[in-house]
């Protein structure tokens, strides 16, 4: 499929997120496209819409499906917030209490989703 991230480009980047290093902005974006992808599939439905501006947007959650206008449940954050909350350096609660994400709507706690990654297999991908 073109236009596809692949595991062996995006994780790589989100190992290298993870022990602190600062990606430049195309290879965040790559690694936030990848775990966009990587959260839709692992909380399916459509009651949720994530946006992380110039990366991407999903639906994910079970519930009553979105498909027209402004969804009721919106989260927004930036690239650096969402690698983090993939790759376990930040909490939800923190990102979200520190207005670091933004969320509206009764079924936007996304607590329960991250991080999407453990350590274990952040480490087989380190450089």
């Amino acid at each position: 499929m073109p236009g596809t991230i692949e595991p062996h480009e995006a994780m790589p980047l989100l190992s290298r997120a993870a022990a602190g290093e600062t990606l430049e902005s195309g290879q965040a974006r790559t690694a936030a496209r990848f775990a966009l992808r990587e959260l839709a599939q692992r909380c399916p439905g459509h009651s949720v819409e994530v946006r992380v501006p110039f990366a991407g947007a999903v639906q994910i959650g079970r519930g009553p499906a979105h498909r027209r206008g402004t969804p009721p449940n919106v989260v927004e954050m930036e690239v650096g917030v969402f690698l983090g909350l993939v790759v376990g350096s930040m909490t939800w609660n923190d990102a979200e209490r520190s207005g670091k994400a933004t969320a509206s709507g009764a079924r936007a706690d996304l607590g329960p989703c991250f991080p999407l990654f453990t350590d274990a297999t952040l480490g087989r991908w380190a450089e």
